[in-house]
């Protein structure tokens, strides 16, 4: 079903509530002695157990230097700014947010390139946060809140779509931008049928055997 279709009946009953993503206190969850996900899960034990000290260390170490060379190459974009053009200049920022964002799943004029350029580098480097922060629901900053209002990132509300029963669609997770006119084209759900055609592997499978860890 596409997504454009669906009912705001159809997303709370076929996702997890907001308030309780691991569907502990509502659904067939809620009637059993043990929660059905959360740390217990032997996926997510597995999970904490590559996220060692190490890992961590090399996130900050990447977020750091990361925002260094942003702020860097943000300095020489003021530096050079001219207001010639600058229709070019703002098609050139959006594309390139456009592009992180249709990314995340899979201008003749030099300074519009440049910013394009790095419009894209920004938002491919923050895609990984920006999800995370779509999945959180408590103690997010203002500031993000805000960002995610504006749909400047990825909203919490907007990605629970991709989270509806049986999760086919809006795979896009940096601004979400490109979610709306991939999923009235059909996109994914023609590329699920051809990668399904070249491959022989069924859409999701391994997400339920992911579920369904024991040990």
């Amino acid at each position: 079903m596409a997504a454009s279709l669906l009912s705001e009946t159809d997303i709370r009953h076929r996702s997890m509530a907001e308030e309780d993503p691991n569907g502990n206190e509502h659904g067939a969850a809620a009637r059993s002695a043990a929660p059905r996900w959360g740390p217990q899960h032997a996926g997510a034990r597995q999970l904490a157990r590559l996220y060692s000290p190490g890992k961590r260390l090399q996130e900050w170490v990447c977020v750091i230097l990361c925002l260094f060379l942003f702020i860097i190459n943000f300095f020489f974009l003021l530096l050079h700014f001219y207001n010639v053009h600058i229709y070019k200049i703002i098609l050139g920022i959006v594309l390139g947010i456009v592009t992180a964002d249709f990314a995340s799943e899979a201008l003749a004029a030099s300074y519009p390139w440049d910013c394009y350029v790095f419009a894209l580098a920004v938002f491919v480097t923050l895609t990984n946060q920006i999800h995370k922060w779509s999945h959180s629901y408590f103690g997010l900053p203002r500031w993000v809140m805000l960002l995610q209002n504006w749909h400047l990132v990825l909203p919490r509300k907007h990605h629970r779509i991709h989270h509806v029963s049986p999760h086919e669609t809006y795979y896009c997770i940096t601004t979400g931008w490109c979610n709306y006119p991939l999923d009235q084209l059909g996109f994914w759900r023609r590329m699920e049928r051809l990668i399904e055609w070249l491959t022989g592997q069924k859409p999701r499978s391994d997400d339920l055997a992911w579920a369904k860890k024991t040990d």
